[in-house]
């Protein structure tokens, strides 16, 4: 009968409903079961990062900005920032001495002299294992009568992950007592680390530092993913 075949459609109608909506909440996990699969970091997973330069520092982990010396010249300070690590983790420096871009001088006529250490809570430190490269010499032959620079373009890309530093030297290692760090170096932690530069502590400038820590079978406890993009900055 016509009633008869109307109701059954809309049971079976009613049955394939029923299934579809079964089918969708088996695949999709309501609001609360979704949120409590993120994972966020905290702050006992992050990295402490000392920083002391000789006179200034900018300081990119994975080529995003991490930390930049606020203070360009004096009193010479120590920078401590805590950092969320991500392995493999390539660090690139610039540190700059101050000199004049003219000259090479400080304080007018004088020859000053530069130096870098770093070292992360997670035991990674300054040493000769990094790259170092000098963009800034000067006064050529320590002529302070008649002095001359020598300046190289800095690549635009210095900072990246994939920037090739292969055939750049490697860091210099100097003496605490040959670079002469102020009172704020005494107060971090700086155990295992050492102070680097190019091969002229005295007449390199502007220097360039890069190296890469690896750390095989690690694995981020968070899930979460940053969705802004800082890669580069204050570039773009």
């Amino acid at each position: 009968m016509p009633g008869e075949n109307k109701i059954k459609k809309q049971i079976v109608s009613l049955a394939l409903g029923c299934l579809v909506f079964a089918a969708q909440a088996q695949q999709a996990p309501d609001g609360a079961d979704a949120q409590a699969r993120i994972v966020k970091p905290l702050l006992r997973d992050t990295l402490r990062l000392n920083v002391y330069a000789d006179n200034w520092f900018v300081l990119y982990i994975n080529g995003k900005l991490v930390a930049v010396d606020p203070i360009d010249f004096l009193p010479h300070n120590v920078v401590s920032v805590d950092i969320l690590p991500e392995y493999p983790m390539t660090i690139a420096v610039m540190a700059k001495d101050n000199a004049d871009p003219a000259t090479g001088l400080e304080y007018g006529d004088h020859i000053g002299d530069g130096g870098f250490i770093l070292k992360f809570s997670d035991g990674t430190v300054t040493d000769a294992r990094w790259r170092a490269r000098a963009f800034f010499k000067g006064p050529l032959q320590r002529d302070t009568r008649h002095p001359k620079v020598l300046h190289e373009a800095i690549p635009a890309n210095w900072f990246a992950v994939d920037f090739d530093d292969s055939t750049w030297p490697f860091a210099q290692e100097f003496d605490t007592r040959r670079v002469g760090p102020k009172e704020a170096f005494y107060t971090a932690d700086f155990s295992g680390a050492r102070f680097i530069w190019s091969a002229d502590l005295d007449l390199d400038n502007t220097v360039i530092f890069r190296t890469r820590i690896d750390k095989p079978g690690w694995r981020a406890r968070w899930n979460t993913r940053p969705d802004l993009d800082i890669s580069g900055a204050p570039l773009r």
